[in-house]
């Protein structure tokens, strides 16, 4: 079943079914979810990068976080040079926004606290290779200061992270180079290394890579307003940040896999109910 190229879908018509079937599915609603028209036409649209999710999260609970990080990039790097994320990069030209010079990260010492703040609010913390890498700089602060004894990231303006730049999605020409990239500007890696430091404060919209991310936090803290969702295999692609790693550790893989098959959103209180964030403030 595990290599098997096609997506598994259970809809219970009781509160109660065999718990084996959870080991066949890669989705399962439960009793009372409407969701299965969404996951159906969203399969149908992109089936190669909905596939690609579903063995990739079957998979995940035997691998280490790092060969899941080289599992996930593998697979994005190849639906990067696929024909489904060349229609989506066709259907979307890309636009270059402007007075977009400024830092990506403000950072802030508090005593013993590094403050890290996502600083592009205009276009709600989108999520680009500068970010990355003025994220990555201020995270490693926090690895070599031994006086530092928290660590919070936080982000300016409407959202704390909408997700990745769309514009700079598949601007490298080679995805092999990119996916090499990846692996050597890791920010979930360093998010890990931080783990038990790290409080992210969550608001507004949290999209693909501004979910993904933070749940490699030990502390996640969201307001009543945080919208949650995984977007990517509209665009031909899935979860690049680390996702298919974090998301399954706190949620499981049947959850993920919803989340990311049906594209629907999800709110705070769900987010707590499930353990995905660890609590909501009002």
């Amino acid at each position: 079943m595990a290599s098997q190229p096609f997506i598994v879908v259970m809809a219970a018509t009781s509160e109660s079914y065999d718990p084996s079937w959870l080991q066949v599915c890669d989705v399962v609603l439960p009793k009372g979810d409407d969701s299965i028209p969404e996951i159906v036409a969203n399969v149908e649209a992109n089936p190669r990068a909905a596939v690609a999710l579903g063995l990739l999260l079957r998979g995940q609970p035997r691998r280490t976080l790092e060969d899941g990080l080289v599992a996930e990039s593998a697979v994005y790097s190849m639906l990067q040079g696929g024909s489904e994320f060349a229609t989506w990069r066709a259907g979307r030209p890309i636009r270059t926004h402007a007075d977009d010079d400024g830092n990506r990260v403000r950072i802030q010492r508090n005593g013993r606290t590094l403050v890290v703040t996502l600083s592009r609010p205009a276009v709600r913390n989108a999520f680009d290779s500068r970010m990355r890498d003025e994220l990555l700089d201020a995270l490693r602060i926090a690895l070599v200061d031994d006086e530092i004894s928290q660590v919070e990231l936080r982000g300016e303006g409407p959202s704390f992270c909408a997700g990745g730049d769309l514009d700079e999605f598949g601007s490298r020409a080679d995805p092999a180079i990119a996916h090499i990239i990846r692996l050597s500007r890791s920010v979930a890696r360093t998010m890990v290394d931080l783990r038990d430091l790290t409080t992210v404060y969550l608001h507004g919209s949290c999209v693909g890579s501004g979910i993904e991310l933070a749940a490699f936090a030990g502390t996640i803290v969201a307001s009543a307003d945080t919208a949650i969702s995984l977007p990517e295999v509209a665009l031909g692609l899935i979860p690049g940040a680390g996702g298919t790693v974090s998301l399954p550790a706190r949620i499981g893989r049947l959850r993920t896999g919803w989340l990311a098959l049906s594209r629907r959103t999800i709110g705070a209180a769900t987010a707590h109910e499930w353990g995905l964030v660890d609590r909501v403030d009002a």
